[in-house]
C-alpha cells in the first residue's frame, strides 16, 4: 500500500479510536462505580492496545509483569506509554508539558496520569504523596526516572526524587527496559523515539506511514527497594541498562 494512503486510512481510524475511546469512558467509569482510579486504569490499558494496534506495533514480552509497587523504565517517547500501558494495569508518572500535548495529552489526563513538575523542587512533597497514595493501595505506578526522553542509545542517569515515594511506603520495585526494531526499514532512535526538538504532529504522522514496528519489552526481578533513593537509583539504572544489552 502506498504511504500516503496508508497514512490518511491511519489517520482516519486515529479520529476513530479517539471519539469511540472518549463515548465510552463514562461506561468503564460507570461499570467500576466507586473505584474511580481502577476504571481508568482499565480503560488506558484498552486505549494502548487500540493505539498499537493502529500503529501496526507488535510487542514482545520477558519477564513478569507484576501487579503492584514501583515500575522504573528507560524513556524513549509516547510510544512506551503504549506499550507498558498495554501490558501492565497502571498509574504512569509524567512530567507537566504532556499534559498539553495533542492526543496523548489527552490520553493522559483521561488515564489518571500523574504530572510531576521536575524542575520545582517545591512541588516534590506533593508529588511524592500522590504518588503513594496508588502504592500504598496496591496499585502499579510506572516512573522514567531519566526525567526526559532520548534516542536509547544509553540509558541516562536517573533522578532519585520520585524514588522516594516507594521508599516511604515499603513498596517493591522492578526494572523495566523498552526497545525498538523497524526491521532495517528505519532508525528507531529518531522514527519512533520522541526527543529533542522533533515536532510531535510530524513525528507522529511520520509513524502512522510506518508498515509495523516492534517492541521489545524486558521486565527485570520484582525486589524489595531499599531505604536510599540514591544508592536505588543507582542500582536500578544499573539493572535498566543490563536488561538492554540481552537478546532475544
Amino acid at each position: 500500500m502506498p504511504e500516503f494512503i496508508r497514512k490518511l486510512l491511519r489517520l482516519a481510524r486515529l479520529g476513530w479510536v479517539i471519539s469511540t475511546g472518549a463515548l465510552l469512558l463514562p461506561l468503564f467509569l460507570l461499570r467500576y462505580r466507586s473505584q474511580e482510579r481502577s476504571a481508568r486504569v482499565a480503560w488506558m490499558q484498552w486505549m494502548s492496545k487500540r493505539f498499537l494496534s493502529l500503529l501496526h506495533c507488535k510487542v514482545s514480552l520477558s519477564g513478569t509483569v507484576p501487579c503492584e509497587g514501583l515500575l522504573v523504565s528507560n524513556h524513549l517517547g509516547y510510544v512506551d506509554i503504549l506499550v507498558l500501558g498495554s501490558l501492565c494495569p497502571a498509574i504512569f508518572v509524567a512530567k507537566s508539558d504532556v499534559n498539553s500535548w495533542p492526543v496523548f495529552g489527552w490520553l493522559a489526563r483521561h488515564a489518571g496520569t500523574l504530572f510531576v513538575d521536575r524542575e520545582n523542587p517545591s512541588r516534590v512533597p506533593g508529588q511524592l504523596a500522590a504518588m503513594e497514595e496508588p502504592l500504598s493501595q496496591g496499585v502499579p505506578v510506572i516512573l522514567f526516572p531519566e526525567g526526559t526522553s532520548s534516542a536509547g542509545e544509553t540509558v541516562l542517569l536517573f533522578r532519585s526524587s520520585l524514588l522516594e515515594s516507594a521508599v516511604r511506603t515499603g513498596s517493591r520495585v522492578t526494572p523495566v527496559s523498552i526497545r525498538y526494531d523497524l526491521a532495517g526499514k528505519g532508525d528507531p532512535g529518531h522514527e519512533i523515539a520522541y526527543w529533542g526538538d522533533h515536532s510531535l504532529p510530524h513525528h507522529l504522522l511520520n509513524l502512522l506511514s510506518k508498515p509495523e514496528f516492534h517492541a521489545e519489552v524486558r521486565f527485570g526481578a520484582n525486589r524489595p527497594i531499599g531505604t536510599n533513593r540514591k544508592a536505588e537509583a543507582i542500582q536500578l539504572h544499573t539493572e535498566v541498562a543490563s536488561l538492554l544489552q540481552q537478546r532475544p
